[in-house]
């Protein structure tokens, strides 16, 4: 006699990929982008020296992970090998974050829906053009993109973060008050933060060509200190 198999609808079967991806994506640490006036900050919760959640895919362009750090690093070293071919195909200016973004959301839809586990990640590509202006593009781990204006907030307590990156942010930020309104963002009314606790990049338009640069803990902790 054979046994019937258990029959899960195609809704159920989406909803539960959906809540382990948030689950997982939820354990890990927030990660702040913040514009100011010509560039972008990335701030991650961060104490690894070694483990970077925060990196740079091409001259003016950077990328932000959370959740499963090995899943996440995958994709950085796709977007990478996807910039670095467009950009010899065709031109360096033709490689932008709206295209990688749209490759990483198909990549992550892909395995969203055919994989029987989805990527516990939620990614962040930013942009900085040569007028200065920024571009945030997040993906969420079903391939869902979302164009963000002058802040986002990725993985964690990522709306409570949210709320304050929006009671704070101005169009008059500059750099510094751009990093201490995440890193104050991060850590909320309860609690703060030092320099060993945090990972900082920026994009910034003074930079030269290749615009992302890394703050060390004696920088950070610097600026955060004014």
């Amino acid at each position: 006699m054979t046994m019937a198999g258990m029959y899960v609808s195609p809704e159920q079967l989406m909803q539960d990929r959906a809540d382990y991806a948030r689950k997982g994506i939820a354990r890990g640490r927030s990660l702040a982008a913040v514009e100011y006036q010509g560039g972008v900050a990335l701030v991650a919760e961060n104490a690894s020296s070694s483990l970077r959640k925060v990196s740079e895919i091409y001259d003016r362009i950077a990328f932000g992970g959370v959740g499963r750090y090995n899943e996440f690093d995958q994709l950085r070293i796709a977007g990478v090998r996807y910039a670095e071919l467009k950009g010899y195909q065709y031109s360096r200016d033709d490689v932008d974050a709206r295209s990688l973004a749209n490759q990483y959301a198909q990549m992550l839809g892909q395995i969203f829906t055919h994989e029987m586990k989805p990527m516990e990640v939620e990614i962040v590509v930013a942009e900085i053009d040569r007028e200065g202006d920024a571009d945030l593009y997040r993906i969420q781990y079903d391939g869902t993109v979302v164009d963000e204006q002058h802040w986002c907030c990725i993985g964690g307590d990522s709306e409570a973060v949210l709320g304050r990156l929006g009671e704070g942010w101005s169009a008059d930020l500059e750099r510094d008050g751009a990093v201490r309104l995440a890193v104050e963002s991060l850590a909320g009314p309860d609690r703060s933060m030092s320099a060993e606790d945090l990972e900082v990049a920026i994009l910034d338009n003074g930079n030269g060509r290749r615009c992302f640069r890394r703050l060390d803990d004696a920088d950070t902790a610097s600026l955060l200190a004014e």
